[in-house]
């Protein structure tokens, strides 16, 4: 049996080059950067432009974060997929690469979908996986899924496979929603991970198991010192320093504007790439978001620079 996770995740984005590959490199040295932060990796998330990855891309782009080093135990792949084999061949790689957990959206094409439909895809890949050593975070994503992790469905779950579901990630912005989870299922060993560090100080006290964020990408040393120290005297100012940055990157498109950010504070331009139907973001918006960080203190210590190619 998996053991449930905890901590500080990055969904990490994904660089491209020119012709718009995944550039392997960048990759690796951000994914490095990040451990160095103490967080986790939940690689092929959202906001690692995942639904653009192929299953062949996202199995080379793990195969080659291994074989540089970075330790699978930090790995939370989403394997999710609208195919069910594409998620079974991705679910099956994670496990076999030693991660500890994937974390799974459901199939997310055809709405109004029933919960049997959706157990049943859960189900499946449980049952073809076949493995002690998988662990399932159910991703509840339901604006851009328009497919929800009920309770209904999180309680038929844990019923059939409680050693294999071991937690969710609550994606749906809706406190009251994450709260529920949390009361109902935290207490036995389901571990429930907001989206969103704003929600840190509400969510441990009551018992979450951290958060899988966004600015995790930008920000991994203020959000891994909040979840560390919410409880201490600087709890407060932690997680007002954390709001800030995070209010900054959610008042203009996330994904384009850690890219540009992550591109001038490592003077590499190749990290504005985007995937279709992604834009880049534009000049005036990036000149505005710098201006808000700057004015917040933001920095990137550490952040590997690499020559322009």
């Amino acid at each position: 049996m998996a053991t449930p996770l905890h901590g500080v995740y990055a969904p990490v984005l994904t660089p491209f080059d020119a012709q718009l590959a995944p550039d392997a490199g960048r990759f690796i040295a951000h994914c490095r950067w990040l451990v160095q932060h103490q967080v986790g990796l939940a690689i092929f998330g959202t906001n690692s432009e995942a639904a653009s990855l192929s299953v062949a891309e996202r199995i080379d782009l793990t195969d080659q974060l291994v074989a540089a080093g970075i330790p699978a135990s930090r790995l939370l792949p989403g394997t999710g997929a609208c195919a069910l084999t594409d998620a079974v061949t991705l679910t099956r790689h994670a496990v076999a690469a030693g991660a500890p957990g994937v974390l799974m959206v459901p199939p997310f094409y055809f709405k109004s979908v029933s919960d049997d439909g959706v157990f049943a895809y859960y189900s499946e890949i449980i049952e073809r996986v076949g493995s002690d050593k998988l662990g399932i975070y159910l991703y509840h994503i339901p604006q851009f899924t328009q497919v929800p992790i009920t309770f209904g469905l999180i309680e038929r779950l844990l019923k059939r496979y409680p050693e294999t579901v071991l937690g969710a990630k609550d994606s749906s912005g809706d406190w009251a929603n994450s709260k529920t989870m949390i009361d109902n299922y935290a207490a036995g060993g389901f571990a429930v991970f907001p989206a969103s560090e704003s929600l840190l100080s509400r969510a441990l006290p009551i018992g979450a198991a951290g958060c899988i964020s966004a600015t995790v990408n930008m920000n991994p040393a203020g959000i891994q010192a909040l979840y560390e120290g919410w409880n201490t005297a600087q709890g407060q100012a932690l997680q007002d320093r954390a709001d800030v940055i995070r209010q900054i990157f959610q008042a203009v498109p996330m994904i384009p504007a850690m890219k540009r950010v992550l591109a001038e504070f490592s003077s590499d331009p190749a990290w504005r790439v985007v995937r279709p139907p992604l834009c880049a973001l534009d000049d005036d918006t990036t000149k505005s978001t710098l201006s808000a960080l700057r004015e917040a203190g933001f920095d990137m210590p550490g952040y590997p620079g690499r020559s322009r190619s």
